[in-house]
């Protein structure tokens, strides 16, 4: 072995962990892309089994609650499904589709210029249609108590305000989004090889933690899909007497994660800044 290849497989080059280009706003060229279909495919799928699992575990609760004075898995149990499953769905689909399962996510990573608009756009339809039929499989298997148990669906719980409601949703949301910009920051790759690995853990768990802190108040929404697809299959008044809330509230605070991450972690707007001034004729 000569020299040159001992020393480079001793010394391999370092791995790029620069902030990405931003994805361009516009990009007719992935409707070519069989890799855009796929994606859109595993979020469908993805948000599917989400909802699959942590509808029919809410219902059961609910159902254990009504006849068994032990109540079944308990709230807590309800956090730990919702929080274990994206954990166990990130981790399965973050390399193909970057593993979003939800609306607001998707919408964040938008403002950040992380997907183009029609990939966003795509995204959140497969969300919400995989989260519609997800609380149809429940229906389905689970018919004689769905209806009788609310379904899953999000509501405004009593002695609670909109307002309120409204908070509850967008500081939840801000916790899930500014976590999955965390957990998936370049640079903090650069100085933890193993983040990567690890990034859906920490938002698996704080959508756990973010459910233990919102159930009392609005059964815990910060998915727009996840609400939309209880609401349409419940179909009942009061799944959508506020139900602009469930998607006014993580939208808004998707949208203060971005910014607060991008722009005051990050400092992009001070970096652009500062580029524009050393080369003014750009």
């Amino acid at each position: 072995m000569s020299k040159e290849v001992s020393e480079a497989a001793e010394h391999p080059p370092a791995k790029d962990y620069t902030d990405p280009p931003p994805a361009p706003l516009l990009d007719m060229g992935e409707f070519a892309l069989w890799s855009f279909y796929r994606a859109l495919i595993a979020e469908f799928i993805a948000t599917l089994l989400f909802l699959y699992i942590t509808v029919a575990t809410v219902i059961g609760y609910k159902d254990q609650s009504a006849n068994d004075a032990c109540g079944g898995v308990g709230v807590l149990g309800i956090a730990w499904a919702f929080g274990g499953m994206i954990f166990i769905l990130v981790y399965c689909t973050a390399g193909i589709s970057g593993g979003h399962i939800n609306p607001a996510v998707t919408f964040g990573l938008f403002l950040a210029r992380k997907v183009s608009l029609f990939r966003a756009i795509g995204y959140i339809i497969a969300q919400c249609l995989g989260a519609i039929c997800g609380v149809g499989l429940v229906k389905a298997f689970m018919k004689h108590k769905y209806n009788s148990l609310g379904g899953g669906a999000n509501m405004v719980a009593p002695g609670y305000s909109k307002g309120t409601a409204l908070g509850a949703e967008i500081i939840g949301t801000f916790v899930l989004v500014y976590t999955v910009f965390s957990a998936t920051d370049p640079k903090r790759s650069a100085r933890d090889s193993h983040v990567p690995v690890l990034a859906p853990l920490p938002i698996g768990f704080a959508v756990f933690m973010v459910h233990l802190a919102t159930i009392p108040i609005t059964g815990t929404g910060i998915n727009p899909a996840r609400s939309l697809g209880a609401a349409v299959i419940y179909n009942e008044h009061k799944a959508w007497h506020n139900h602009w809330i469930f998607w006014v509230g993580p939208l808004v605070g998707a949208l203060a994660a971005a910014a607060y991450h991008q722009y005051i972690l990050r400092a992009a707007a001070i970096k652009a800044l500062g580029s524009f001034r050393s080369n003014p004729s750009n």
